[in-house]
Order: structure tokens, then sequence, then C-alpha cells
């Protein structure tokens, strides 16, 4: 019987996993002609998230979880899971329930009916979300698709269902800067997208403040696109052409009409623009510097701490 690997990066979430096990529990009920694998992965939560795993591992055989020696973030969770994973099918959710496990059965239709690689979801509302917040969220769509070469999907969430094939094409890519979003798109095959209205979710808070959200967006331009860095060059090429102009300016105001270039709070305003845009780009480079500076150092994308996979495999 073929087997789906379920991965859930938890990161204080104490107060959701019982609900979320509850509702996976009858889906995976419903769901007889496959087995199941749900793999939780502790992102070095501060709360009771690790001892709700270990609770739910003694009662539930399919229950496995990996705990980190510290937060690493969600993109690590993934990797590991992915890392682990044993289904011929992976799929990857939330535990906060916005990601409803009642589309796993349509999904898994789309890949073994439909011929499909992947099966993602995307949110076709953002009903409940700070109206700013989805704003931004909508304008980094739209930028990312205009400057990269790889498509993102508007509203796309990591909520999908993806075959071996897919899942081992994604372990390929071993850098430590991931944007999963993105690396969905890049390793390509056929994906199917399913539509949903935004849930809210089932317990707790978002641990996705704006900062966070702007940060990862900034990770999502640096990884997949270069456009800044050209951008960067054009701006200093403008600056450039703009000054010759001006300097053209005042010769000629000086020479015909005898008018002195005086006031320096003009001088100020221009050197402030000029050291300004000089400082933005030499932030454009050193972002990518920085990315290219972390993944020299082949650190680990996660460290393990604790997990019951391994005593599995010895049994």
């Amino acid at each position: 019987m073929e087997k789906i690997t379920v991965i859930v990066p938890c990161y204080n979430e104490e107060a959701a996993l019982h609900y979320y096990y509850k509702e996976m529990s009858r889906v995976m009920d419903e769901m007889n002609d496959v087995d199941f694998e749900l793999l939780f992965i502790n992102d070095g939560s501060k709360d009771k998230t690790l001892e709700i795993m270990m609770e739910l591992a003694k009662k539930d055989s399919r229950v496995k979880y990996i705990s980190f020696s510290r937060n690493f973030g969600k993109e690590a969770a993934m990797y590991a899971g992915f890392e682990n994973s044993t289904g011929d099918y992976v799929c990857l959710m939330d535990a906060d329930l916005q990601d409803p496990p009642r589309l796993l059965p349509e999904m898994l239709k789309a890949i073994r009916e439909e011929g499909y690689d992947s099966a993602a979801t995307r949110r076709v509302t953002r009903k409940g979300e700070p109206p700013i917040r989805s704003f931004f969220a909508r304008m980094f769509y739209k930028i990312m698709n205009k400057i990269s070469d790889t498509e993102l999907m508007d509203g796309a969430r990591d909520y999908r269902l993806m075959t071996r094939q897919f899942v081992n094409a994604l372990l390929e890519l071993k850098e430590y800067n991931r944007f999963s979003k993105g690396l969905f798109g890049w390793v390509g095959f056929k994906t199917k997208w399913i539509e949903f209205e935004n849930v809210e979710r089932v317990a707790g808070e978002t641990k996705w403040s704006f900062w966070k959200l702007l940060l990862y967006s900034i990770e999502g331009i640096v990884a997949f696109s270069t456009a800044p860095l050209a951008i960067a060059s054009l701006i200093g090429m403008l600056m450039l052409f703009i000054a010759f102009i001006f300097i053209i300016f005042i010769i000629i105001k000086t020479l015909i009409f005898n008018d002195p270039t005086s006031g320096w709070p003009s001088l100020v305003c221009i050197i402030t623009l000029i050291g300004g845009i000089q400082i933005f780009c030499t932030g454009i480079l050193g972002q990518y510097l920085s990315k290219t500076y972390l993944e020299t150092k082949k650190r680990p994308v996660y460290i393990v701490k604790d997990t019951n996979i391994e005593d599995e495999k010895t049994k």
C-alpha cells in the first residue's frame, strides 16, 4: 500500500496540536487506501509543543517527531521533513489548520488519476488579514514575477502534496539560504493548483509578524533574482547623468548670466541624496555578499536534539 508522509513544522503550537491531530486523524481514517506517517518538526519551541508530540507518538505509531536544538526557522523544518520522509508521497501542512486537511483526498486524486507531480494550494481570499499586510503580500508576488524567471503563484501556501520524485529533486538543492516557495517552482514538474478561501487559525497566534514577512520577502528576492543588482547599477548611471547635466547647467549659468552658485542648503540636499543612494546600493550588494558568505561556511541547515525516528529504525 502506498504511503503519505505529512510534514508538520511547529513552533510554539501547543494550543493547536490537539485540534490538528483530531482533524487529521479523521481524514486519515477516511483515506483508508493509503498508509500515513505524521512527521512533526519541533522548531525549537519554548512551550509544551515537544511534550505533546511525544504524547501523540506514544498512543499512535504513525506519529514521528524531530526536535531541533534551537529555532532554525520554518525553511529548516521543511527541509528536515523532506530528508526524513519515507512516504511515496510527501505533504507539507501547518499545524494551525489554516491548511485544511479535508483537501488532501482531492490533492491525492490529482496526482494519482490526473497525472500531476504536485498538488498545491492557494488562497483566493485574505479574509481576516490586516489590509496593509495583504497589500504588501500581493505587491511581493507581482514584483517577484516581474524580476524573476521562477513563477510564484499569488496566494500560494506551503501546503502541497508531492511525489517522491518531486521531493528528491528538492533535496538535490543543498543551499543553506532556502526559499521554498521559489524552489517549488524552480524544480519544475507539473503542478495542479487547488483554490480555497482563507481559514482562521484554530488556536494560538501567528508567528509571522509584518517585519518577519518583510525579511522573508527580501530572502526570496535575493535568492531568485539578480535584478536588484542591475537596478543599483542603473540608479548609479542615472545619478551620474543627472550630475553631469547639473554641472553643465551651473557652468553655463555662471559664464553667460554671471550668476555665481550659492546656497549651502541645496548642496547639503544633493550630498545627502547621493549619499543615500550610495548606501542603498551598497546595502543591495551587501545582501548578496552576506548570502554568499553564509553558503561558504557549509553549516548544517538544522541540528537535531531529540527524535523517535532512530528508535523506529533500530527495532
